[in-house]
């Protein structure tokens, strides 16, 4: 086991890459990924209504709900609720976006295997 403390850069909040994102998103980083292929974690924080672009994640992710409810889909599935305590496992490869819903914000702990592919821009939250 190793246990690193948090460099500089990782321990402010900052707004997340309006080219995956839409609407307001922040990341807080807790963990960079060392190397290519390396496990990464962030906390982020969706506003009402915003959510990621499809995306995959070549070593999967693994979401936990912190704060409030949302929303996430697979490719080719309808979006289901998020809520408060839940936590949500994406297979490797999986096509899939997460956010908000469009009352409330979200946020959750994000840990994710590998370079995260991004695609097109995902649909807006069902409620």
């Amino acid at each position: 086991m190793k246990i690193t403390s948090r460099p500089e850069s990782l321990k402010t909040e900052k707004p997340a890459e309006r080219e995956h994102f839409t609407g307001r998103t922040a990341l807080r980083g807790l963990m960079e990924a060392a190397q290519p292929g390396s496990i990464f974690a962030a906390v982020v924080r969706f506003e009402p209504g915003a959510r990621n672009n499809w995306h995959s994640h070549p070593g999967g992710q693994l979401l936990h709900v912190i704060e409030g409810e949302g929303w996430v889909q697979v490719r080719g599935q309808k979006p289901q609720r998020i809520e408060l305590h839940d936590t949500v496992a994406a297979d490797p490869g999986e096509e899939h976006w997460h956010g908000a819903g469009s009352q409330k914000p979200m946020s959750h702990l994000a840990v994710a295997a590998g370079e995260t592919r991004w695609l097109e821009e995902s649909p807006p939250p069902p409620d």
